[in-house]
């Protein structure tokens, strides 16, 4: 019951967090730069560190709170918050090297898998 409980939390910060994302990616740009999506994953890793923040300095503060924010709102509005403030601790408890790998091996193999996905679809879909 207690996961059930823990799983609804983090639902609706992440409906919040998700439809907050499309919304800022409605503001009309006229660049090349992926601006709204750089601003969405630095303000989210802010974010998930004023989260981290408060867990540790107020005392008492509710899981459940911290669970809807961090995992819920920041988790829907990016997983970059997320994989941030993990990088973060890797390096704080002396995995530097471990902490280097996961950024050089995350963001070639997600780019890699996103072509993998796309040229699947090509072939499945015979375009």
């Amino acid at each position: 019951m207690q996961l059930l409980k823990e799983c609804l939390f983090v639902g609706m910060g992440g409906f919040i967090g998700a439809i907050l994302r499309f919304l800022l990616s409605l503001i009309p740009l006229k660049t090349n730069f992926p601006f709204m999506t750089f601003f969405v994953n630095l303000s989210g890793a802010v974010l998930i560190g004023i989260v981290a923040g408060a867990a540790v300095c107020i005392p008492n503060i509710s899981n459940h709170l911290i669970l809807f924010l961090r995992a819920g709102v920041c988790g829907g509005y990016t997983t970059l918050s997320g994989m941030s403030i993990e990088i973060l601790d890797l390096f704080r408890s002396s995995h530097g090297m471990i902490a280097i790998l996961y950024i050089v091996f995350t963001m070639t193999l997600c780019v890699l898998g996103v072509l993998a996905g796309e040229t699947l679809m090509h072939a499945v879909l015979k375009r």
